[in-house]
């Protein structure tokens, strides 16, 4: 069983098909692919790899800084989001850990190798997988909270008041809060739902991005992390391997940023996608669940279907490896027009709905 998606390698020796013939809908990537122009400044910064990486990748940290609206003091910038956790859960060595269930394993699984006792938040299907204001009682005598917003795999968002009152919460117990914010960039108005304008009254937050989902690159691992506690950015920088960013990640990231109609555009775009996946998914009764991010996620009594849909080279996301999640649940991508209307064609020949 997998642990993530995107496994299109071991996919393609399980079904024979050649991994550039599997459509990927368990990566939940921007299917307008990635920009021109963070391709071109990757590809020309390969002529400065004969010398060592900015070691404290100042210009991209200036950049992201006058994007966010932070100063650059606040800002740590890692090898994808995945090494932020790490860093986060490494250097802070919290006693005791708080996440939600289901929800992104890394968390977890970074703070059980810091030596983190964890508890778990159960989201309930009954409540459409939604936090509640109840989750504060479950931050007594805790030391760090993850919560993931919008939370993968489910696409649920939690609103800022409740994410605010988490964080207050938080910072009455001397714990840390860790916003996950790596898909917030899908939604609709995300200022409406982004925490990071509350950075500079709660030192005890930290908000993660990821240049990954938005600009389609997993393959150059580029995250960044935010937090108004100079002491504990400077903490992480130390808690790792330095040059942990390299040149070409740097010099695509710098160029992501400056991309702000793309960004709007695919807004715009899985938005309209995944409309139509919901409503095509729902027509041939299978389950979805609210979603604001580039996926969507459901269940359904068809047996085995990540097994039947790799058949046809269509790769989905299984779930069942999730905390609360059995093997009827299952999360796909929002991809390009042609792609979502192949899926839905497939599935109707496997439920005999055409």
């Amino acid at each position: 069983m997998e642990s993530h998606g995107a496994d299109i390698y071991t996919a393609s020796r399980i079904s024979g098909i050649h991994e550039d013939s599997i459509i990927d809908f368990s990566s939940n990537i921007n299917p307008l692919g990635i920009p021109e122009s963070v391709e071109i400044a990757a590809m020309n910064s390969i002529k400065n790899a004969n010398r060592y990486p900015d070691i404290n990748s100042r210009e991209l940290t200036e950049a992201i800084a006058a994007s966010e609206h932070v100063p650059s003091e606040w800002i740590f910038v890692s090898n994808g989001a995945a090494e932020a956790i790490f860093r986060i859960a490494f250097y802070l060595k919290p006693g005791k850990g708080l996440v939600t269930a289901p929800t992104f394993s890394e968390y977890e699984n970074s703070l059980k190798l810091s030596g983190t006792d964890v508890d778990v938040y159960n989201l309930c299907e009954k409540n459409n997988f939604k936090i509640n204001h109840d989750v504060l009682k479950s931050i007594d005598n805790t030391d760090i909270v993850f919560l993931c917003n919008p939370n993968n795999p489910t696409g649920q968002i939690t609103d800022s008041s409740t994410v605010v009152k988490i964080a207050d919460h938080c910072k009455k117990n001397n714990a840390v809060l860790v916003v996950d914010e790596c898909f917030l960039d899908f939604v609709e108005n995300k200022e409406k739902y982004s925490i990071v304008n509350k950075l500079q009254e709660y030192d005890n937050l930290i908000v993660l991005k990821a240049f990954t989902k938005i600009y389609a690159i997993p393959g150059i691992r580029l995250g960044y992390c935010m937090c108004s506690n100079k002491q504990l950015i400077r903490g992480l920088k130390s808690s790792g391997p330095p040059w942990n960013v390299s040149t070409i990640a740097q010099a695509a990231g710098i160029a992501a940023l400056k991309e702000k109609e793309y960004v709007k555009k695919s807004v715009d775009y899985v938005k309209i996608q995944r409309e139509y996946l919901v409503y095509e998914l729902q027509k041939i009764n299978i389950k979805t669940y609210e979603s604001h991010a580039n996926y969507v996620f459901l269940k359904t009594d068809i047996l085995q279907l990540k097994q039947k849909l790799l058949k046809k080279g269509i790769l989905i996301r299984d779930c069942s490896n999730y905390r609360n999640l059995s093997e009827n649940y299952y999360r796909i991508a929002v991809k390009s027009e042609h792609e979502n209307k192949l899926l839905i064609q497939k599935l109707k020949e496997i439920t005999g709905m055409q």
